[in-house]
């Protein structure tokens, strides 16, 4: 008999949202730690937290504090559980603000023993003070655009972007200090300056430094003297987040009642802690912080993200040795892919394989006179994206074009915005969507005159900058059932109204929840009768109260749950009602893990799924998102390898357990295994008939 899932349980061993992601981004923190990692890439991981922070405090902050300020006595518990959660937020925030100082600082100290040195102003010889004095005037001074602070009225007119530095200066005749505001150009002039190498040692200068020694120039003329600029960066409430977390209805409700935030407002300052205090009091005083908002004194430098794009000097081998994509032997055989995919299913696993297959897919759409059609969903798209120049191509050779185009795919609005008018010219049907639901689906139909049509299913985004980075899989098919529901989806997204079933697919917002609540079901009654039963899962997040619930209930029942979860995770592992049939792996290495696959014993069918959903209740509720099964023998072993390398990852595996504690992942095996290496390996020996 089927034991019922404790309602306590599940109360007590759920991890909020939001926490959960602080205890993944501080694994990237601590990646950025490991002396393993080329000193490069640590940099590397620095940046990519420090942004992912930025991000975070944009959005999801911005919501809690909207939440918590909120004066409708209905929502007095949520308003509670948000004031909690921040102050909880914050305290990490402050206790891991402290490990990424000690990790800046070690990894400075690293760079000058490898011949790599961050100069200061205070620090140049005369050679290196004339080329930063040249570089002003022919590069920097355009850009450089003092304000008095007391000229400003408020900062929140001011960009999040950019990096400030306020400057405390004196000034001859006059009793008092002045005080200026400075916007670094880092977008025109880049963060890192890098000076003139001398005795066989390169030397770089952060851009504030550069402003920081040019200061008596820029202030010329204007009797200042005894100048010192201190860095600081603050982020504003960037909108509020309406993803079924909590009722719609009830969040606009919130929104319209909180009289003390707006769109746009700060809700986070960084600052040197170094800045005097009346100068810092004058910063605080035009930002307007409420007594929730985060406000953390940290190093002389801020917005670590540019640390993503620090110069490698030349330095290859303190970084990743370059992997080149794999060749895919049977899609490079000069045959057309189209054809090759009529005749079985195919696959692509990026970056391990080139993204270009698939634009080699579009490009031959595009020219083919068996080709009447071509319909796609794009979320976000490369700046000179060649998936839009293969669909122009295709527009162009009269077929008929169709792509759905997110406007709302967060931060990158604007340039969706830009390409839609560039489709639309061109003769491409453009639809933006469905109104209330998040286009999130990453599909492809590819309609022909003679034969069967072509659908292609990704767990990424249509993007070849992401390709080279991001975790992703990608099937080919022209199965007949799969076809065919790829195409009703766009229906769906052209005529919402308008009922759609599907045979094959999962689809949200229409039955994907039930369906994969039956597929766990279904594991628990197998193991009862004694047949095969487990569930593995690689995904991104996992956050739906519902679909925890069922993990939960699977585990309580038997059934061993074995899960890679990249960032949110809800789930608590050591409870004892689990008795330890519950594992989750977040991994964090060179590549971003994004791929979502979905893997149930099935009574020893083993049905396999990948698609673009993650278990939030956004995902399953709120976007059109596509799951979709797999049949191909080859395939299903292919992504039970991939699934299979990640528990077997003892390198660079991390324990989610719900705690944030973030331990090693331990395997039965002391033999070092990196999941993304082997499976590199593997694909190379593959394609050279090893």
């Amino acid at each position: 008999m089927t034991k019922p899932l404790n309602k306590k349980l599940l109360a007590s061993g759920y991890v909020d949202r939001d926490l959960s992601w602080m205890y993944f981004n501080h694994r990237i923190l601590q990646e950025a730690m490991e002396e393993h990692v080329p000193l490069l890439e640590r940099l590397n991981f620095l940046g990519i937290y420090s942004n992912n922070l930025d991000e975070f405090f944009r959005v999801r902050m911005a919501t809690l504090g909207r939440i918590a300020e909120s004066e409708d006595r209905k929502f007095a518990a949520e308003r509670e559980h948000a004031t909690k959660l921040i102050k909880q937020i914050n305290k990490l925030n402050s206790r891991y603000s402290e490990q990424y100082e000690l990790a800046i600082n070690t990894l400075t100290d690293l760079l000058e023993k490898e011949g790599i040195f961050l100069l200061q102003d205070d620090e140049l010889d005369g050679n290196q003070q004339r080329f930063v004095a040249r570089f002003y005037r022919q590069k920097l001074s355009g850009f450089i655009s003092p304000v008095w602070l007391s000229s400003i009225k408020s900062l929140i007119d001011e960009t999040d972007e950019s990096i400030y530095l306020g400057v405390k200066m004196l000034t001859r005749g006059k009793k008092g200090p002045d005080y200026a505001l400075i916007a670094l150009p880092t977008k025109e002039c880049g963060r890192f300056v890098r000076l003139p190498d001398k005795d066989g040692k390169i030397y770089l200068m952060y851009l504030d430094d550069v402003v920081r020694y040019c200061l008596p120039m820029i202030f010329s003329g204007l009797g200042c003297y005894n100048l010192k600029a201190y860095s600081f960066k603050f982020t504003k409430d960037a909108e509020m987040e309406i993803d079924n977390d909590l009722h719609s209805g009830m969040l606009q409700k919130i929104s319209k009642g909180v009289s003390s935030r707006r769109n746009g407002d700060a809700l986070r300052v960084v600052f040197d802690s170094a800045m005097p205090q009346d100068l810092l009091k004058r910063i605080l005083n035009k930002l307007d912080l409420d007594p929730l908002d985060t406000k953390l004194g940290g190093g002389r430098y801020v917005n670590h993200k540019d640390l993503m794009a620090f110069p490698d000097c030349g330095r290859k081998d303190l970084k990743y040795p370059v992997w080149e994509p794999v060749v895919k032997p049977e899609l490079n055989s000069g045959t057309s892919l189209l054809r090759l995919i009529q005749e079985q299913d195919r696959f692509i696993h990026v970056p391990y394989h080139s993204f270009d297959y698939y634009i080699r897919v579009l490009q031959e759409a595009a020219v083919s006179k068996e080709v009447r059609s071509i319909k796609t969903s794009l979320y976000r798209l490369a700046k000179d994206s060649k998936v839009v120049k293969a669909l122009i191509c295709a527009a162009r050779n009269k077929k008929h074009v169709t792509v759905v185009i997110e406007l709302l795919a967060r931060f990158d609005e604007t340039s969706n915005i830009d390409w839609s008018r560039k489709m639309e010219e061109a003769g491409i049907h453009v639809i933006f969507g469905v109104e209330g639901l998040k286009v999130h689906s990453k599909i492809t139909h590819i309609g022909m005159k003679r034969g069967n049509d072509i659908a292609c299913i990704s767990t990424g985004n249509f993007h070849e900058g992401n390709a080279r980075t991001y975790v992703d899989y990608m099937l080919m098919t022209a199965s007949r059932n799969v076809v065919r529901d790829v195409d009703n989806v766009f229906s769906f997204i052209e005529k919402p109204y308008v009922p759609v079933t599907y045979k094959e697919l999962l689809v949200s917002p229409n039955e994907m929840r039930r369906k994969f609540e039956k597929l766990i079901n279904e594991e628990i009654r197998n193991k009862q009768r004694g047949k095969p039963a487990y569930i593995r899962i690689k995904i991104n997040h996992i956050t739906d109260p519902g679909m925890v619930a069922k993990l939960y209930e699977a585990a309580a029942n038997g059934v061993p749950v074995d899960l890679v979860v990249r960032g949110n995770c809800s789930l608590i592992t050591g409870l004892k009602e689990l008795h330890g049939r519950l594992r989750i792996n977040g991994i964090i290495d060179r590549y971003l893990e994004h791929s979502r696959i979905f893997i149930f014993a099935a009574g020893g069918e083993n049905k396999t799924f990948i698609g673009s959903a993650d278990w939030m209740p956004r995902n399953l509720d709120a976007r059109v998102e596509v799951v979709t099964p797999v049949y191909d023998p080859a395939i299903k072993a292919d992504l039970w390898r991939a699934v299979d390398y990640s528990f077997r990852d003892n390198c660079q595996g991390n324990t989610v357990d719900g705690t944030g504690a973030n331990l090693p992942w331990k395997t039965d095996s002391d033999v070092p295994f990196r999941s993304q290496e082997e499976l590199y390996k593997c694909y190379a020996r593959e394609a050279n008939g090893v």
